[in-house]
This record gives structure tokens, C-alpha cells and sequence, in this order.
């Protein structure tokens, strides 16, 4: 595909010359950077022609600046406003792989890319599986391939499979306005030129589904756990995504590259009990970082604020970090911290951790941990814009012990325990009591106190405390000549040996 078609040169010249855009900043992934220059300079061409077509009606045309973004702050397929503001621009062309996550305070316009795909082989193989799985079928694809799914339907539709019901997901507008309230920025994205790009009908009382820049419906009745997934693309975190938010239904995924069909996903399917012994473990957790993962989608800080009540609310003490993209090195300069929490888009929320000095987790699993009686039903949320309209959870019976798995034993939460040493004698006397009275079976656990401290309270019990300071001691040391010299014969050395 030649490079015009493949990154939209005359959409992106058309969405930067009708809103009037002056310094326009260009977000790149490492694997395009080798195509940057010739972009930018096809851009200018575009730009320069489009200038001089309004030149007499507008006046002068005046010049675009393009400034390339190489690096990305955190995730690649966020729109990176922060490195976008360091340039004044006005707005953000982002390249490649994306989110679709709203931005905060830019306007932005997603290219997606054209990737390569048989699509006669494909169309054959959607065929034959779905006359095997005698079940409805939901087509969801990666982003790169969204210029074939209209060639795939045409070539499904003329095969003996069309009597089959087959439904279609379709793109979003690649152009992301920034939300003025919360209320707007958690209703759902308008579809590309404002009808579905495959043709579909959308009625008004049909179920919306939308992930990962992809939104389709269902009919009334119909559930998503009755359809086939079948996905066109790689096997990447937009993938991964998918695989976590509907891991009810059953999943087949078209291997693009390598032409075949897989449908083996138990290794993925592990993650998902990897991520429920993080969830309890979660719960024994004293001191909780919260890692802020974006500084650009839209709802982030209203997402901290809540992590930071629903942890206060646990009885727990929690500290915020600004620190980029993590690492076990950089987690690792925080050892007071039992667990994170990373608030960041849904593809890169899920951080493999097993190499970190502390767990990290996600605000969905923070608020099925933290919140006192509430139970993980299978369901997974990994966009945290959906859990901002949700209601907070209550901390229930924060007074009983719970049980903890991984301890093995039942514990108190920090916060009653502070509770108790501020409160008059007769109800310390009272509380203490019933704690003495209480009857217990012979072979259960004992009751274990939970560990809460702050930051201070933590490196004051550590046994290393830096080097040793004797205040007593008011006299100054002399001072001591140390040596000179090079190291393979210091001066006093070679007197020494003369």
C-alpha cells in the first residue's frame, strides 16, 4: 500500500486545515518512526496545497508546523497530551495502534493503518467455523483491519453460510473531541461519518456493546454470552482485553500473519485466577500505592480521587506516584508499599507483575479487595471509566474480623484498632471484654492484628536506619589527608619504595 493511503494523508490534512490548527503535534510508535519524515513531508505538500486553494478568499496562508513526537510518556496507544503541551500544539495526529481513550483537554485525530490480510482465506475460514459452531456469530477485529471487514462481509454474504446470522463490529470516529463533563465523557462515542461502516442498522432498543474502539448491538433478548467471538488480528493487548471483559463466551481468534485459527486460550484463561489471588492478597495490604498510568484520559483524576476514598474508607493509608511507565526497578525504591493500584487505559492496565517486589493491580480489582463484603462474580472490567458511574462500596461490618486466605487466619483492620485507642475507658473496658469472652473452637485460628502503618511508621521499625548520627557529641572531627596520586602507585606509595 503506498503511504498515502496507508496513513491518511489527505483525511489528516482536511481534519488540521478546516479546524483552522496552527501547531500540530504528530504521536508515533517506534516501529513508524522510520515512515515519520516522509509523512511530514507529505503532509506539508497537502497542507501547502490546501493553503493555496483558500489563499484568496482567507488571505495569506499562513504556514502549519508539525512537531514529531518519538517518545511517548506512558502507554503507545494513548494520545500523549503531555508531550503535546510542551510543543503548544493544538492538537494530537496519533499513528498506530490505539485505545481509542478520550483525551482531557486536546483534540485528536486516530490513523489506524491498513495491515495486510487474505481476505478470501479468511472469509473461508469464518464460513466453515461458524456452519460448525451452529451458533451466532460477533466478527471483532484489531484496528489495522478495519479497511477489509467490508470485503469480508461481501465475500461471507455470497458463500452457503450467509443464511447463518452473523453480526459485525464497527469503528468509531477517529476524531476525539474532549469531554466537557464527566456525564459526556462516559456516553458512548459516535460511530465513523456518523453511520456504521459496514452497512449495519442499529435500532433503537437494541443492547450497545463498545470496547476498545469497536461498538456493535445486539438484538433485544439476545446476549453476548449466546455469540462465537471470532476475531480477526494478533495476538496483542487489544486482544488480551477482550479476552478478559467477555472470558464467558467462547473465543476463536484468526491468526492474520500466519493464516490459521486458534482456539486454545488456556493460558490466558490462567491470568484470570492469577488476577483473584491478587485480589486477596490485596485485601492483607497496609500501605497501597496508587501509580497514575496516564496523564491524558479523560477521568483519570476523578479515578484517583475515588481509589484514594475507597482505600481511606478500608482503613487503609495510601500514597500517589507520578513515575511514567513502571518498572520493577522504580517500585522497587518504595518497599513500605504492600500492593498498587494502576490507573491507566484498559490495554495497558493489565501489567504483568510477577517480577515486581509488590503486586499491582487495577481499580476494578482495588474495589472488589477494598470494599468490605463484595464479591468477584466472574464479570471483569478493565476500563475504569465505566467503574466512575458505578456507586462506591460501602465498607461493611468494618467492626468483625474477616478471614484471610492467605494468612489463614482472621484479621483486624488497622482502622478499629485506631478506633479503640481513642475512645473512654469504660468502652475500652467494654470492647476488651468481649473480645476476652469470645468463644472459639479449640482448632481455629487465633485472631491476627493487621499490620497498617504510614510510610514514617514503616522505615522507623526497619533495622537499617542510614548512617549512624551521635548527637551527643558536640566536637568536630579533625580532618584527615587522604591520599594523592593514581591508583597504580599512589605518592606516598612510591616515596616508600625510593
Amino acid at each position: 500500500m503506498d503511504l498515502e493511503s496507508t496513513y491518511e494523508i489527505d483525511r489528516v490534512a482536511g481534519f488540521i486545515s478546516a479546524r483552522g490548527f496552527r501547531r500540530v503535534a504528530l504521536q508515533f510508535p517506534d516501529n513508524l518512526l522510520k515512515d515519520s519524515t516522509r509523512i511530514v513531508a507529505a503532509l506539508h505538500e497537502k497542507l501547502r496545497s490546501f493553503s493555496q486553494l483558500h489563499a484568496g478568499r482567507n488571505g495569506d496562508a499562513k504556514d502549519v508546523k508539525l512537531y514529531v513526537m518519538a517518545d511517548t510518556m506512558y502507554g503507545n496507544c494513548c494520545v500523549d497530551e503531555v508531550g503535546a503541551s510542551h510543543a503548544n500544539a493544538d492538537c494530537v495526529i496519533h499513528y498506530g495502534h490505539t485505545c481509542f481513550s478520550p483525551t482531557s483537554t486536546l483534540p485528536a485525530f486516530l490513523v489506524l493503518g491498513k495491515a495486510s490480510l487474505n481476505v478470501p482465506l479468511c472469509a473461508q475460514t469464518l464460513c466453515e467455523y461458524t456452519i460448525k459452531a451452529g451458533k451466532p456469530i460477533l466478527v471483532l477485529y484489531g484496528l489495522e483491519y478495519t479497511h477489509t471487514i467490508r470485503e469480508i462481509k461481501a465475500s461471507v454474504g455470497a458463500q452457503v453460510c450467509s443464511e447463518l446470522e452473523v453480526h459485525y463490529a464497527d469503528i468509531m470516529s477517529p476524531i476525539i473531541t474532549p469531554p466537557e463533563t464527566f456525564s459526556s465523557m462516559n456516553e458512548q462515542p459516535e460511530l465513523s461519518d456518523g453511520q456504521c461502516a459496514n452497512g449495519c442498522s442499529i435500532e433503537v432498543n437494541d443492547a450497545t456493546y463498545c470496547v476498545g474502539g469497536l461498538t456493535w448491538s445486539l438484538p433485544v433478548g439476545h446476549r453476548i454470552e449466546d455469540y462465537l467471538i471470532f476475531y480477526v488480528g494478533s495476538d496483542d493487548p487489544a486482544f488480551a482485553n477482550i479476552l478478559m471483559t467477555y472470558n464467558a463466551c467462547e473465543i476463536v481468534r484468526y491468526d492474520a500473519t500466519e493464516d490459521n485459527l486458534v482456539n486454545d486460550f488456556s493460558q490466558q484463561k490462567r491470568i484470570l485466577k492469577r488476577r483473584y489471588f491478587l485480589i486477596e492478597k490485596a485485601k492483607d495490604a497496609s500501605i497501597i500505592g496508587i501509580l497514575v498510568g496516564t496523564l491524558g484520559v479523560a477521568g483519570y483524576l476523578h479515578m484517583i480521587h475515588q481509589m484514594k476514598d475507597l482505600i481511606t474508607r478500608a482503613g487503609k493509608k495510601a500514597y500517589t506516584f507520578v513515575m511514567g511507565r513502571p518498572n520493577p526497578a522504580k517500585l522497587a525504591n518504595f518497599p513500605e508499599c504492600d500492593i498498587f493500584v494502576y490507573v491507566s487505559c484498559a490495554q495497558t492496565a493489565l501489567l504483568d507483575s510477577k517480577e515486581f517486589l509488590a503486586p499491582v493491580i487495577t481499580p476494578f480489582e482495588a474495589m472488589i479487595a477494598f470494599g468490605r463484603g463484595s464479591e468477584w462474580t466472574g464479570a471483569y472490567v478493565t476500563e475504569f471509566r465505566d467503574l466512575i458511574t458505578s456507586s462506591p462500596m460501602e465498607a461493611k461490618n468494618q467492626s468483625e474480623a474477616r478471614f484471610s486466605f492467605i494468612q489463614g487466619g482472621y484479621v483486624e483492620d488497622v482502622e478499629q484498632q485506631e478506633v479503640e485507642e481513642v475512645e473512654d475507658g469504660v468502652s475500652a473496658l467494654v470492647n476488651i471484654t468481649e473480645k476476652a469472652l469470645r468463644v472459639r473452637d479449640k482448632d481455629s485460628q487465633t485472631l491476627m492484628p493487621g499490620t497498617a502503618k504510614s510510610g514514617a511508621e514503616y522505615f522507623a521499625t526497619r533495622s537499617y536506619h542510614g548512617l549512624d548520627i551521635h548527637p551527643e557529641n558536640n566536637f568536630s572531627e579533625p580532618f584527615l589527608i587522604g591520599k594523592s596520586g593514581r591508583a597504580s602507585g599512589y605518592k606516598n606509595e612510591t616515596a616508600q619504595k625510593s
